[in-house]
């Protein structure tokens, strides 16, 4: 009986509750609209006020609070009076926290890493805190969800944050651990850049086959090219920190010290092997040990490629092309068969077998037509051999023509390579003949055919 009046109060309550809590929605609609339309348009000054209510009255209304919030946020701390910067910076730091707390996910994918990876950027942009303290937001980031923190800058960051830990001499940062958070981190980036590379090829094939491509797909062409340019740049970075520490000299002893402990980790073993072939440590006793317990442990295309370097050094040819060709045949994923193709091709450069390394790089191309380093390889084997094809001065230097050709389409289908491709197309185009050289050979327009192991031809310009 008792419990009545309890029950009435609680219900008057919650009748004069309700009402008042459909006003506070209301008003938060209201401001909502008015600080979205301003932040639309840029001005943020004006869109603060508004904002801030609605942040503080209905923090889960939206996540426009959030999205339009951080913008208002780094406008202020870009235009603010020192104060207010002062302020701002440390509030956005508060307004990431606030964005997992209400809208960890969008379109029902989580983005925890992305907006955490957010907020460590930002600590390190504002000096706020401590590089460990850095560090372990930006690792936060990648462990609680590797899979929304894709940041081209923030991933590279990451790393250089733990790399900055080992040369300040951080006791928990040893050198093999930094390996293996280089190769973490660079697996990371091979694995956005694939998803951008299967996107764009899916719009080059469009185009090769003469079919106009819509305004939507135009627009996701240049948005996938910024970002693979965007990858392609901070990767270059990652490795131009990490080349003085990843020497044969760092490598060898250090993965002799590990090897009976990690024999039976396949990753490890992996890491191992592929970090001593990009560095030109094969030579080493060592990496016959590596390549042959991950063989024998795992029989995989990674391996297979390993033992067909193997007998590449040993001179055996034969045998070497074997286990290619397997390791091709191994590997499920096209992507990563472009990939081995693409390092069997480079192999065959350096061995100086021009046909075999245009063969190797024409089939990854096949696998992957947005791969423009293969047409890089083309090109710069064609531009070696100018002096070896043509039966005259004029046809010897024309072989140029057709490595600038060849050395465009990689820019078109790659743009990452923006910048090394206009210096290569400058480069061989200044060796090409020129317009005079036409005039006095007087063969504008008739076709040079090119009878060495380039069996391809090329038709003088016009002038």
């Amino acid at each position: 009986m008792k419990k009545t009046p309890v029950l009435r109060v609680m219900v008057l309550t919650l009748l004069f509750y309700l009402p008042v809590l459909a006003q506070d929605t209301d008003v938060c609609m209201q401001d909502l609209s008015i600080f979205a339309e301003f932040a639309k348009v840029k001005n943020y000054k004006s869109a603060f006020q508004p904002w801030m209510k609605v942040r503080t009255s209905c923090p889960s209304i939206n996540a426009a609070v959030y999205s339009y919030g951080e913008r208002i946020l780094k406008d202020l701390i870009k235009n603010g009076t020192p104060e207010e910067v002062a302020s701002a910076k440390e509030d956005i730091i508060k307004l990431y926290g606030e964005w997992i707390e209400y809208f960890p996910k969008r379109r029902n994918k989580s983005i925890i890493g992305d907006v955490i990876s957010k907020k460590a950027q930002a600590l390190l942009d504002f000096k706020i805190g401590t590089l460990k303290e850095v560090y372990n937001t930006f690792d936060m980031a990648y462990q609680k969800d590797p899979t929304s923190f894709t940041n081209p800058k923030l991933l590279y960051n990451y790393f250089k944050t733990y790399f900055d830990l080992y040369k300040a001499g951080d006791q928990e940062v040893t050198m093999e651990s930094l390996f293996e958070q280089y190769e973490e981190v660079s697996e990371k980036f091979d694995i956005e850049s694939t998803a951008l590379a299967k996107k764009l090829d899916i719009i080059l094939k469009k185009e090769e086959s003469g079919t106009a491509l819509s305004t939507k797909e135009t627009r996701n062409k240049r948005v996938y090219n910024i970002n693979s340019n965007a990858i392609g740049t901070y990767l270059r970075n990652l490795d131009a920190i990490i080349v003085k520490e990843a020497t044969c000299e760092n490598l060898i002893p250090l993965y002799q010290k590990n090897f009976d402990a990690n024999k039976g980790d396949v990753i490890w073993l992996k890491r191992a092997a592929s970090r001593m072939d990009s560095k030109e440590c094969s030579d080493d006793p060592l990496f016959v040990t590596l390549v042959e317990a991950l063989h024998a442990l795992d029989p995989s295309a990674d391996s297979a490629y390993y033992l067909g370097l193997l007998n590449d050094k040993r001179g055996n040819s034969k045998e070497a092309l074997k286990y290619y060709e397997e390791s091709i045949i191994l590997e499920e994923d096209n992507y990563k068969k472009a990939k081995i193709l693409m390092k069997i091709s480079n192999k065959f450069e350096i061995a100086g077998r021009k046909a075999s390394a245009r063969n190797y790089a024409n089939k990854a191309l096949g696998y992957q037509p947005s791969l423009g380093r293969a047409y890089l390889l083309i090109a710069r084997l064609y531009a070696e051999s100018a002096n070896q094809c043509g039966d005259s001065q004029f046809n010897k230097r024309a072989v140029y023509w057709l490595a600038e050709k060849t050395a465009r389409k990689a820019g078109k289908v790659d743009a990452s390579l923006k910048k090394i491709v206009t210096q290569t197309i400058n480069s061989y185009g200044g060796r090409a003949p020129s317009k005079t050289d036409i005039f006095t050979e007087g063969n504008e327009g008739t076709t040079i055919s090119f009878n060495c192991w380039i069996k391809r031809s090329i038709v003088v310009p016009s002038l």
